[in-house]
């Protein structure tokens, strides 16, 4: 009897974390179509605004909702990163996330960006950049973007389901860092946010 009642309160919790994980993920899409619904944040043209309603997501999944251990990267050298334009950025290696996904391992590059690590407000915020197979079929060929805040330690809960488009999936004229060639997972990622039109 005891075993069952251990049993049912792991259930229980594992359902209470798991409604938690999809109304986060629900508030991350409620949030990124009201930004690109103010024309004072949005990427998009005026045309597109003009027309636009909501983004297209993937179905909410919770398998890609992975914990990664994270090996810290000390004493890292600042190098710039690629974007679409002639802007180079400066970044600095973070960690490694390691992390298993449908069975298979995989390992992702995090970065910090030089600026942000000496800002007051955003020097928690580190950057995942990466490529999968979907990219050029249901999400956007020139990969994606996760946000993430340092963790306090060896483990980070990195959820695809808020991997969104860079701005310059929607207009020409911004600037966005390209994902580097170690970051591409050799699986569909199909999750967050889909190729937009």
């Amino acid at each position: 009897m005891k075993a069952f009642f251990i049993i049912l309160i792991f259930c229980v919790q594992s359902i209470s974390a798991q409604q938690s994980v999809v109304k986060d993920i629900k508030k991350f899409q409620k949030k990124l179509n009201e930004d690109f619904m103010n024309s004072a944040k949005s990427p998009l043209t005026e045309d597109d605004l003009a027309n636009f309603t909501e983004l297209s997501f993937f179905p909410i999944d919770t398998t890609y909702v992975v914990t990664a251990k994270i090996e810290r990267i000390k004493d890292a050298k600042p190098f710039k990163m690629q974007t679409t334009t002639d802007r180079l950025p400066i970044y600095v290696l973070f960690a490694i996330a390691s992390f298993e996904l449908n069975g298979k391992n995989y390992s992702l590059e995090i970065y910090q960006n030089e600026n942000l690590m000496n800002s007051t407000i955003d020097k928690n915020y580190i950057f995942l950049p990466f490529t999968d197979m979907s990219n050029g079929k249901t999400s956007y060929e020139g990969g994606r973007y996760i946000d993430l805040e340092v963790p306090k330690g060896d483990e980070l809960i990195i959820d695809f389901n808020q991997a969104y488009n860079p701005y310059c999936a929607y207009n020409p004229k911004f600037s966005c860092p390209i994902p580097p060639k170690q970051n591409h997972l050799d699986t569909f990622i199909e999750a967050g946010v889909k190729k937009y039109k």
